[in-house]
């Protein structure tokens, strides 16, 4: 069982950029494709980017397409989403999830059910 802890969250200002890190323990990173999950007050969790095991093939929510940017050192079992240009919007608590399953270079799943192991979550508030 992989133990995924994230980092970096906070409270910013709408236009500014934020850096999270996710920690992978307890099984090799690269065993997994990993993605990144936000959940707002009263909504859904929902996908943001994904990245595949190898780290050459990403995926993005419409949402954030061109703002954020998700990549992986599988050296040192982390997995990393640059945030730019952040919105009011953006505001959520945001996950990082591992998906077994995942071929090496398999494009990331988006749906909530295919990801197996889940930190705990880290909060970023953008201020407008």
């Amino acid at each position: 069982q992989v133990h995924l802890a994230e980092s970096g969250g906070g409270l910013v200002q709408a236009g500014d950029s934020l850096r999270l890190s996710c920690a992978a323990s307890g099984r090799p990173s690269s065993l997994y494709a990993m993605g990144w999950f936000r959940q707002a007050p009263g909504k859904e969790r929902e996908f943001v980017a994904g990245v595949s095991r190898a780290g050459s093939t990403t995926y993005y929510a419409d949402s954030v397409k061109g703002r954020f940017s998700i990549s992986r050192d599988n050296g040192k079992n982390t997995v990393f989403m640059q945030m730019n240009s952040l919105k009011p919007e953006d505001t959520a608590v945001y996950y990082c999830a591992a998906d077994r399953a995942a071929g090496w270079y398999s494009t990331p799943r988006v749906q909530v059910d295919d990801y197996d192991a889940w930190g705990q979550g880290t909060q970023v508030t953008v201020s407008s």
